[in-house]
């Protein structure tokens, strides 16, 4: 992380959050992985690949999707950028080798050439309702307001692309800037108010957003649906790897589990594969928790049994060997103010 980033020791867990609420935080990111993709093939091809609709996009247009093996499980979820002359993805931290190996295999003879570019970009985030106004102040430029859109501006002297996307219930940027320029970016941010904000806010941010991440909350283990990610998802695009699955749930079937939210009892905060009980049975396994600090309370993300997908449903997460009483909610757990 750059320096410029590094959140100071004064600027408490408390303060962090409360700038991502109700001003601007920005967040380094640059652990995320990159790959770009060029060749005249590149959207057609990942239109074969992905659940969302790529070929559909603009340049200055974008997307999430998730990429899925032949049974519909989630095998990556990513965010998809189109540019005039390429396409940017932006992946789970740690996992672009792992995706370039794979996607490598479907690669027959289209003209799609994937290259990694974890060291080219860093992305610092900025998240809070001033972010927008911050970010277009800083650049002279009017942001598009359609989620996933990006440009590429001029801040503290030097090309940043700038793409809408959100970390918490906030308005959420991703400033992609090429590595040379990450400290000065930084640091215009910081000289603009922007607040440094940590993993650990990050995380109380994400979870109280009912964002779900990908290696905690989705992995290969999970079909698409069971996510309950519906923004990932284009039902009009045509074939796709796993769509068969996807469809099946979408129009014959349902999902016998889901991931859902839960308000704790108490200040336990259950810990990662947690069981989640009901009348005396396991009916799910928390993925994600943290102590909200809008709420006050513990809450966590998991998957439970359909039966229990109403806000109210009463559940007992069992965590250190005790039984605490929870309560499904509703996610996002809080709303922007």
């Amino acid at each position: 992380m750059p320096n410029e980033l590094t959140v100071p020791n004064e600027v408490s867990l408390d303060l962090q959050h409360r700038a991502a609420m109700t001003a601007a935080g920005v967040i380094d990111r640059s652990t995320l992985g990159k790959v770009t993709v060029t060749g005249r093939d590149r959207a057609a091809f990942l239109q074969g690949m992905l659940s969302n609709d790529v070929k559909a996009l603009q340049p200055g247009q974008g997307c999430p999707a998730a990429f899925l093996d032949a049974h519909g499980k989630v095998v990556s979820l990513l965010s998809v950028y189109v540019l005039e002359d390429r396409i940017l993805l932006e992946l789970p931290a740690g996992s672009t080798d792992t995706f370039l190996q794979v996607i490598d295999k479907f690669l027959i003879s289209e003209k799609a050439y994937f290259e990694a570019a974890d060291d080219v970009y860093a992305i610092l985030a900025v998240q809070g309702p001033e972010a927008e106004r911050m970010l277009a102040s800083l650049s002279g430029s009017t942001l598009d307001a359609a989620p996933y859109s990006h440009q590429e501006v001029e801040i503290a002297g030097a090309p940043v692309r700038i793409a809408r996307h959100r970390l918490a219930v906030t308005p959420g940027f991703h400033c992609w800037t090429a590595v040379t320029h990450a400290e000065a970016l930084g640091k215009a941010l910081r000289e603009a108010g922007a607040v440094p904000v940590g993993a650990l806010a990050l995380e109380t941010l994400r979870i109280e957003a009912g964002i779900p991440a990908y290696g905690r909350d989705v992995d290969d283990a999970v079909i698409l649906p069971e996510t309950r990610l519906d923004a990932f998802v284009s039902f009009t695009k045509g074939c796709y790897i796993g769509q068969e699955t996807v469809a099946r749930v979408k129009y014959r079937g349902h999902i016998n589990r889901g991931l859902s939210g839960m308000v704790l009892e108490g200040d336990r905060v259950p810990a990662h594969g947690d069981a989640i009980t009901a009348e005396d049975k396991e009916v799910g396994r928390v993925t994600s928790a943290v102590r909200s600090i809008t709420l006050g309370k513990p809450i966590a993300l998991g998957y439970i049994r359909r039966e229990y997908f109403a806000a109210g449903s009463a559940v007992t997460i069992v965590t250190g060997g005790s039984p605490v009483p929870a309560r499904v909610a509703e996610l996002p757990f809080v709303k922007p103010a």
